[in-house]
């Protein structure tokens, strides 16, 4: 089916729907938090439907703002109850909404996918719209929203709200246009400017609206935790002790992952934050030439883009403890790089 035929029949489920839930992934990102914003605007001021954004879990405090306004029900699949469709946004299997997967999974009404990640898993969706060429789902979601009957292609008729959240997420998931930039992605930045979407507030919000303590955090981590290999992968390890001490913040890691890639002979940059539950999550970066795809999926019990990806390291399965973290993805990114370096035979 063309994507033109699956928009009209998303329009046409929408237009049979009472009520609609949106879900994205678990620890969400600018990106999921943006498509879920868009789609909950485009729904109930164009549409005019019942519309309930669901989160598996709580936003970080530094993507609150696009939020602003809106109440989402965290870890609560309760509305599902009496959803008529499900919008799920920016993941790519139910596992990856956790809390609330179970729920998710089991609904009995229609399931729709809207995703950038490889390999979804299509035979869980009544319909899906599903590619990685493109840099977010906020963009493959614009283009879906310009081709319903009521947007018919122009941009200024998306409620602003909607616009907004879809280059807020646009511009997290590209890095602010340093990587995953694709002509549909600039297409979509010119038609959301031209329709009025703020993009010096976004940037404001995202980029200038940090806490002191956050800056010296990060200058205190790259000079004192960063390792940088000899096969130019630069690593670093945060465990659950150190991050309370520097007082960081649910997100304020956000972007730390970047950094490092700075560095000319760095190929590879490696972030590991641990969580309450005692897992490290894992965030991934490469450049050209490495696959952060392959490492997260060989090694992290994980998976993402061929540049950005992610995983886990779970205790005591892959390190007995915290404290053998550190020495863990030194040992194992060192051999991943070796073999990938190897001479074919």
């Amino acid at each position: 089916m063309k994507t033109s035929e699956k928009t009209l029949l998303l329009s046409k489920w929408i237009d049979e729907a009472r009520t609609v839930c949106t879900v994205c992934h678990t620890r969400p990102d600018g990106d999921a938090i943006g498509s879920s914003v868009a789609a909950y605007t485009y729904l109930a001021a164009c549409r005019h439907k019942n519309v309930t954004l669901l989160l598996p879990d709580a936003q970080p405090k530094s993507i609150d703002f696009l939020l602003e306004g809106i109440t989402p029900k965290v870890a609560d699949a309760s509305p599902l109850a009496g959803c008529d469709l499900l919008i799920c946004l920016d993941f790519n299997n139910f596992s990856r909404v956790e809390s609330i997967s179970g729920a998710c999974s089991s609904f009995k009404g229609r399931k729709v996918l809207i995703d950038h990640h490889e390999a979804p898993d299509e035979s869980l969706f009544d319909l899906c719209f599903s590619t990685t060429e493109v840099s977010s789902t906020c963009e493959l979601l614009f283009g879906i929203l310009m081709q319903m009957p009521d947007i018919a292609g122009n941009a200024s008729l998306l409620p602003p709200r909607a616009a907004y959240a879809l280059m807020a997420g646009m511009t997290t998931d590209t890095n602010n246009f340093a990587n995953s930039v694709y002509p549909g992605t600039l297409t979509m930045a010119s038609a959301l400017l031209q329709a009025g979407a703020d993009r010096q507030d976004i940037l404001d919000n995202l980029y200038s609206s940090g806490r002191e303590q956050r800056l010296r955090a990060l200058g205190d981590i790259l000079g004192n935790r960063l390792i940088i290999t000899p096969e130019g992968a630069a690593i670093t390890v945060l465990p659950k002790t150190i991050q309370d001490g520097y007082g960081l913040l649910d997100g304020e890691t956000e972007g730390f992952v970047n950094i490092p890639l700075e560095i000319k002979h760095v190929r590879l940059s490696i972030f590991a934050r641990q969580e309450e539950d005692g897992v490290f999550r894992v965030s991934i970066r490469s450049k050209r030439g490495t696959s952060a795809r392959r490492l997260a999926t060989t090694v992290f019990h994980g998976g993402g883009h061929e540049q950005a990806a992610g995983g886990k390291i779970f205790i005591p399965q892959d390190v007995p403890d915290a404290s053998g973290a550190e020495a863990y993805v030194c040992s194992v990114t060192a051999r991943f790089l070796q073999e990938q370096d190897a001479p074919s035979k």
